[in-house]
């Protein structure tokens, strides 16, 4: 058979799967995972990586890889300015090696990765026309002289894959947009409904949860009298957490943020100086922090926090979500409190007005003076051990049932 109607035939093959992928894929995630799986199968490679571009931090993350480091994508990032990947982004290049591609000036080794173990390189930069969204590159274990074809063919499917990205970009941010909303939505519903403060600070952190992805969140409240933080809610199940020493305002991070009256985020907690306790964080597996102080009126009565499990620099979308779950944290928290009030006031009203038919009944049938009447109900109270109210219905009771 003619080699070359054969190698057509792998490729008509290739790009119709890569086709398939375009089509089918519901995010960028399971995007970017089938492009590096099906490009290092059809370029025999030893491995591959998805980097996107993180524009607001100026950081590369880790997307997809084909052997090794499945549970580092999504969690690894370094800055753009860093590395081989990095130098395909800054330039828009196509990089090439034929061998010893840990030997070049710009190659960095990040943590404990194995990519000094590779010898062949062939990275290309991922573009939506002139817009550089990230950069893919495959790997060998042994030399090999990378043909032009090969070049030009991962160029062309890294042109497909940038356009693809892009709009798959467009349709995350909208679903982000859509859930925030709708968690907020949540919040909201949540906070004029007349269930008690606890269930609603609790419905709160697992809304906040679920929506931001959020390894650990919760609500610490201001205690005045002793001007510290205590935590209210959680929806971590975690003792050492939930047990945790309450703050000092300015203390650690939550205690800064409430101090400063601005939000704070910690890349890691665990090596950050200003944070309290880096040896629950550690037990706990918390990394990044963004704490969002919650205020009513200008005056701040808690803060809420978010914790994530790998290390995260919070987006502004995120800070702006959080600071919106904050803001009506802190409305269900006043007006429950006024709540609580009205409720109290209309007891109190309740109660006297029972006191003061409970007096006259006694008043006529003991031929007592008002005073006397109320000696004897406040010492049935303390005799029975039960209030006033519930002294004055009884004797309410028994007069209706003569």
């Amino acid at each position: 058979m003619d080699k070359n109607k054969t190698s057509e035939r792998t490729d008509m093959k290739f790009w119709k799967n890569l086709l398939n992928i375009v089509i089918e894929s519901k995010d960028i995630k399971e995007f970017c995972s089938q492009l590096i799986d099906n490009v290092v199968s059809e370029f025999k490679s030893d491995g591959g990586f998805v980097y996107l571009i993180d524009r607001k931090h100026d950081l590369l993350k880790l997307v997809a890889s084909y052997n090794p480091y499945p549970n580092l994508i999504e969690k690894l990032s370094f800055p753009i300015n860093e590395g081989l990947t990095g130098w395909i982004v800054r330039t828009g290049e196509t990089l090439v090696f034929k061998n010893a591609c840990y030997r070049d000036d710009r190659f960095k080794l990040i943590d404990k990765l194995a990519e000094e173990t590779y010898e062949a390189y062939l990275g290309v930069p991922i573009k939506d026309d002139s817009i550089i969204i990230g950069a893919l590159s495959i790997k060998k274990r042994r030399p090999h002289q990378w043909k032009e074809k090969e070049i030009k063919t991962l160029e062309e499917i890294c042109t497909l894959a940038g356009k693809a990205l892009a709009k798959l970009q467009e349709i995350e941010n909208s679903k982000k947009k859509i859930q925030m909303f709708d968690s907020l939505s949540q919040i909201s519903t949540t906070i004029i409904s007349d269930r008690y403060l606890q269930e609603i600070l609790n419905l709160i952190v697992s809304i906040t949860a679920e929506a931001t992805g959020s390894k650990i969140c919760s609500i610490m409240l201001l205690d005045e009298n002793k001007n510290e933080l205590v935590i209210k809610a959680s929806q971590s199940l975690s003792p050492s957490y939930l047990n945790k020493p309450n703050l000092k305002v300015g203390e650690s991070v939550s205690g800064k943020a409430v101090l400063e009256k601005k939000s704070i985020a910690v890349f890691d907690v665990t090596k950050d100086v200003l944070y309290r306790y880096p040896e629950i964080a550690k037990k706990e597996g918390l990394v990044s922090l963004l704490a969002v102080p919650m205020m009513i009126k200008g005056k701040v009565i808690g803060v809420i926090n978010s914790y994530t499990d790998y290390p995260h620099q919070f987006t502004e979308e995120e800070i702006n979500m959080l600071m919106s779950v904050a803001a009506q944290a802190a409305i269900a928290l006043e007006n429950t409190k006024l709540m609580e009030e009205k409720l109290a006031i209309q007891e109190a009203l309740e109660s006297r007005k029972l006191v003061e038919k409970a007096k006259g009944i006694l008043m006529k049938q003991k031929n007592i003076s008002e005073d006397e009447a109320y000696n004897i109900l406040r010492k049935q109270s303390m005799d029975r051990r039960k209030s006033l109210k519930e002294v004055a219905e009884a004797i309410i009771l028994a007069n209706e049932l003569k």
